[in-house]
């Protein structure tokens, strides 16, 4: 019988499927099966060559081909090393980081007392580590009251002082500072100080805020961990006190800069140079010095480009421009030889070329140290940018990792130093000769009904002024001035007038016999009122009058009606007891809300 084409295909395929899956169990089940002992004189298979199988008595002697290379005794014991390895769980791993921690914040933990301070210091510091502070303390607190000869006394009053730090928060941290200071007065000399005094700045850096915020806290850092490296330098945390001291100078580095950046903005050059001086001079690891440094002597090339658009003599432009031209060099030249590894070491090189000075060249001591400087500096991952979005606190991460920071701020450069200083520049140059008299220009509003002007004091000498030539003017005019007698009465004339007085160091003027009356403000333009004849004042404005069309006067504003020969009173106004009540008018009620009249 012929089966069609399709049935007999399907039925040859189930039959080699089945004879497959059957070679498959056979041979597991001989995998499976425990392997004989050779008997005696007979060689093991380990002695066979590779790729070929001992011939059994229930099978056929078959060969298997194999692509891998036999691996050496190295390599095979190395593996059965990694097999036999014992992996630990996630909960012993955890269990073991924790019991570490607890070894290190409880250096007496694997000591087995059964003293009751011992049990209550343990106990305290379980709960601490468990986040329970309150019983914790209230266990420390039994601990130093009840046992006070106790061996745990120190470790008790600083775990106490822990307690609050780990607690966190303002009111926490202010406590904890205060327990920290208690516990260096008690214990001055013990190792546990210099713990107490590093926790006291922690307790201000976590407090830090943003360099355009209130940096207060970031000053008391930098004083307590000055602090903790001058009174305890052969302590383990000097190292984390000195890169704590680097973050907090960079972070006040900062705003110190971006303060001079503010006053570069609005060309206030006095201000800015004092605020790049202070932190050249305060903190050489910052971070963006080269910047600072750049941003210093813009500020002196500025006042420079000042001075040449001036209308003074040539000797005395050239050495005013001397002096603002040097600083500006000296600034520049600091970033090519101390800083040579910075970013912007080629803005600095550009500017000395533009004005035309020969760039300095760094020793090799100066780019290695430059070079380790920079390369110690942190970089930027999207970590940092992330928690510096988030956090409030300032940016630290380009901080140095190496250098000392100084211990010591210098005197800071202010203002009102830097305007004084520029003034005594134009004054040496500009008046050259020593002891001459200085010339004071003010201007003073007088009048005919003015007193007499002040006594001008004695001058040794004549004086002479070296007036500024104008712009069409060829040379230079001078203008000489000698000085009036003493106890002789200046004439002044009416109007407005500019006083020019001599004042000469050394020398006290008279007094004048009287003082006039002192007059504040300015005086009226033009003659007094009473100087005007009537028939030229002005006339009494009329009472103001309402031409608003189809408006009646109110009652109150209008002409009381008299009688002749009758005094008639001014008549009160209507009152509507609908809408106002007093002692004499009460408001409507019940039905009179209805009468309209």
């Amino acid at each position: 019988m012929a089966f069609p084409l399709s049935r007999t295909f399907f039925s040859r395929r189930c039959v080699a499927v089945a004879l497959l899956s059957s070679a498959f169990t056979v041979a597991a089940m001989h995998a499976q099966a425990p392997q004989a002992m050779p008997a005696p004189g007979t060689s093991s298979t380990s002695d066979l060559p590779a790729g070929t199988t001992a011939a059994t008595p229930d099978s056929t002697p078959t060969a298997v081909m194999s692509n891998t290379a036999p691996k050496r005794g190295r390599v095979r014991k190395a593996e059965e090393k990694k097999d036999n390895r014992v992996v630990q769980s996630k909960d012993t791993v955890k269990d073991e980081k924790a019991m570490k921690k607890r070894l290190k914040d409880n250096p007496l933990a694997n000591v087995n007392s059964t003293q009751p301070d011992k049990q209550l210091y343990d106990k305290a510091l379980e709960a601490i580590q468990k986040g329970r502070f309150e019983v914790a303390r209230l266990d420390l607190q039994t601990l130093l009251s009840t046992y006070q000869d106790s061996e745990y006394q120190m470790r008790a009053k600083l775990a106490f002082a822990d307690s609050w730090y780990r607690e966190g928060g303002t009111a926490a941290f202010a406590q904890a500072e205060t327990e920290y200071h208690d516990f260096i007065i008690f214990f001055p000399n013990a190792p546990e100080a210099a713990e107490a005094q590093m926790r006291i700045g922690d307790i201000y850096f976590k407090q830090m805020d943003r360099p355009d915020r209130d940096y207060t806290k970031a000053v008391h850092a930098q004083e307590e961990y000055r602090t903790m490296l001058t009174q305890y330098p052969d302590s383990t945390l000097i190292p984390d006190a000195k890169q704590k001291l680097r973050e907090v100078q960079e972070a006040l580095a900062t705003r110190e800069t971006e303060i001079g950046q503010f006053y570069t903005g609005r060309e206030n050059w006095s201000a800015a140079i004092a605020r790049y001086q202070t932190v050249v001079d305060t903190y050489p690891l910052y971070s963006h010095i080269d910047e600072t440094l750049i941003g210093l002597g813009d500020a002196y090339a500025a006042q420079g480009r000042y001075i040449r658009g001036l209308k003074l003599p040539e000797e005395s432009r050239a050495r005013l421009l001397r002096v603002y031209d040097d600083e500006a060099v000296a600034a520049y030249s600091r970033v090519v030889t101390q800083y040579a590894a910075s970013n912007h070491v080629e803005d600095a090189r550009d500017r000395l070329e533009v004005m035309q000075v020969p760039i300095p060249v760094p020793t090799a001591e100066q780019l290695a140290a430059s070079q380790a400087l920079e390369d110690s500096r942190g970089t930027y991952t999207l970590a940092n940018r992330a928690k510096g979005l988030l956090l409030r606190g300032p940016d630290m991460i380009q901080a140095a990792r190496i250098g000392d920071p100084p211990l010591a701020d210098p005197k800071a450069t202010l203002a009102p130093q830097i305007n004084s200083r520029n003034q005594e520049i134009f004054k040496n140059v500009l008046n050259p000769t020593p002891g001459a008299a200085t010339v004071v220009v003010t201007p003073a509003v007088t009048t005919a009904t003015d007193a007499p002007a002040a006594v001008a004091p004695v001058a040794p000498t004549t004086t002479s002024l070296q007036d500024i030539p104008a712009a069409d003017a060829g040379t230079t005019t001078t203008s000489t001035f000698t000085p009036a007698a003493a106890n002789a009465n200046v004439p002044t004339g009416g109007g407005k007038s500019v006083g020019v007085e001599i004042l000469t160091p050394g020398v006290n003027g008279a007094t004048p016999a009287s003082t006039p009356a002192p007059r504040y403000g300015l005086t009226a333009v033009g003659p007094a009122k009473s100087t005007i004849p009537a028939i030229e004042r002005p006339e009494i404005a009329p009472d103001a009058v309402n031409d608003v069309a189809n408006v009646k006067t109110p009652v109150a504003q209008a002409a009381p009606v008299t009688k002749p020969g009758k005094k008639v009173k001014n008549p009160t106004p209507d009152f509507d007891k609908g809408d106002e009540s007093s002692s004499t008018h009460k408001k409507k009620k019940g039905l009179k809300k209805l009468n309209p009249l």
